[in-house]
């Protein structure tokens, strides 16, 4: 399966975005209300210029407390982000996501973001395939 195809299967493919310079008190209340893992710090909402996440957010409050709230999102956005492409495999972005140790990741169509896709997302797309490729197999064994 593709990270395409992926984005497709979802109800709804829209990127939550914050722009430079919003506060983190703001961007966790966005992922809050949402109910998402990350948004994507973004002037244009095509170029990713960062990624905050809520794992970011914790860290940064169990270190220093609730002063990090009122800091900017580029303070703590993760600036070199890892990105697929539209036709990647979701084992390869699988295998990218365990290595880096993160959750979401941009999907780019050259310099274009078109969308984000989550560990969730793509474990779920593995799980239908299985589930389709199990059925299949039965079915021959069985002989229908």
């Amino acid at each position: 399966m593709q990270v395409h195809q992926i984005l497709r299967s979802r109800p709804k493919s829209d990127v939550i975005t914050v722009a430079p310079g919003s506060s983190i008190a703001d961007a966790a209340r966005l992922l809050a209300e949402r109910r998402i893992g990350a948004v994507v710090v973004t002037k244009d909402g095509k170029t990713p210029l960062g990624i905050l996440s809520e794992r970011d957010i914790v860290r940064d409050l169990g270190r220093r407390g609730a002063v990090c709230m009122a800091e900017t999102v580029d303070a703590l956005m993760t600036r070199n982000l890892i990105s697929c492409a539209p036709s990647d495999s979701a084992d390869s972005v699988l295998e990218k996501m365990t290595a880096g140790r993160f959750r979401h990741m941009p999907v780019m169509d050259g310099a274009e973001m078109v969308g984000i896709i989550s560990i969730g997302d793509v474990v779920a797309a593995r799980i239908s395939e299985l589930a389709m490729e199990k059925n299949a197999l039965e079915g021959m064994i069985m002989g229908n």
